[in-house]
Parts: C-alpha cells; structure tokens; sequence
C-alpha cells in the first residue's frame, strides 16, 4: 500500500522514500523476528519488494540512494529495489537493525504485544530507549549527506521510530509498504555522532 506524503511533502520539503522489507516466514505466521535473528525473505516476500520498487519507479522520485541494514531481508530486499530502480546504488548501515527481541523471537506477537507496548526490554534484547536513540543516530547520519532522496528499506520498529521523530502516530507498517515522509526538518538538525 503506498501512503500520501505524511507531513508537508511539498516539492520544498526534504522527502524520504521508506519501503518495509519484504516478509519472511516469521512475518507470515505472525511471529516476532527482531535485529537478532537474520532470517531472509520469502518468495512471496521478494515480490512485494520489487513492487514496491515499481511504486517507487512509476511515481518518479528521484531516489539517488537506497539505504538498509546488514540483515538478510533487508540487504535482499535493497537489492531487488536497487536493480527495479535501474541500478541505484546501496549502501548497507548496521545500526538500522531492527530492534535485538533476545528470547521474544519466533514468539506468537500477540503473546509479547502488551509488554512490548508497555515498554518492557524483552529478556536478551534491547531495550525501547537504546532502539529509538540508534535508530534516531542512524537517520540523522543518513540525512547529513546531500541526497536528493533517499530510500530506506527497513523493519516496522525503524519505520515507527521515524514516525515517531516526525510526530506522527504509531502505525503498524505492512511487508513492501511505501511510505513518503518529509524530513526537512530532521535533515536541518546537525548530526554529532553516536556517542561511544
């Protein structure tokens, strides 16, 4: 599904191309799979991404970069992107991992939602805080460089921190989902690194 321009989004606004990577098997049975677990999409999976990238192509953005994380799924699904959009180039960003699920991987979401929600740090994982700064160093790094418009693929938790960077509300993010956002005002906050 692809979603109108979240915030702003005139032509002088600073806009971010988001596409959730395709779905893996967790995905599809409705389990957790956090940063920690490096599962690689479905076939299924794969044709979201690259319709997704044909979104994208059709719209004519002019994305100048793709951005994801080191896990298989995203990686994959960058480079489907990345060959539908005729070659863009990808460059790969650890810290744009989904959130570390220690033990709540491969459990039922259902299960783990009202912990999750109530912001409880899932034993073995990361806690809420420690995600969002990451992810909030991550994009801030990303935005500090003169891209025309980047593409991000990434996971629902980064796509809900960003969210959340711009004020806007909580929604979940489905498998080969396009998002538009602007982040003019993101990209203008100078970038001090990730203190160590």
């Amino acid at each position: 599904m692809n979603r109108a321009p979240a915030k702003g989004g005139d032509a002088a606004g600073r806009r971010l191309v988001f596409v959730r990577h395709g779905a893996t098997q967790a995905n599809l049975d409705g389990l957790r799979c956090g940063g920690d677990l490096d599962m690689p999409m479905t076939a299924l999976g794969r044709s979201q991404i690259a319709d997704a990238a044909r979104q994208v192509r059709h719209a004519g953005w002019p994305i100048d970069v793709i951005f994801a994380s080191d896990l298989l799924r995203t990686k994959e699904s960058a480079g489907i992107a990345s060959a539908v959009l005729g070659g863009i180039p990808v460059r790969e960003m650890p810290t744009l991992r989904e959130r570390r699920l220690g033990q709540w991987n491969l459990c039922r979401i259902e299960a783990t939602e009202a912990a999750l929600r109530a912001g409880q740090t899932p034993p073995g994982g990361e806690s809420d805080a420690e995600f969002t700064r990451r992810i909030e160093h991550a994009i801030a790094e990303m935005l500090s460089a003169p891209w025309s418009m980047p593409l991000l693929v990434g996971s629902k938790g980064v796509a809900r921190v960003l969210r959340q960077m711009l004020g806007l509300t909580r929604e979940a993010v489905g498998n080969g989902e396009v998002l538009v956002l602007d982040v003019a005002e993101l990209a203008s906050t100078p970038f001090e690194g990730v203190a160590s």
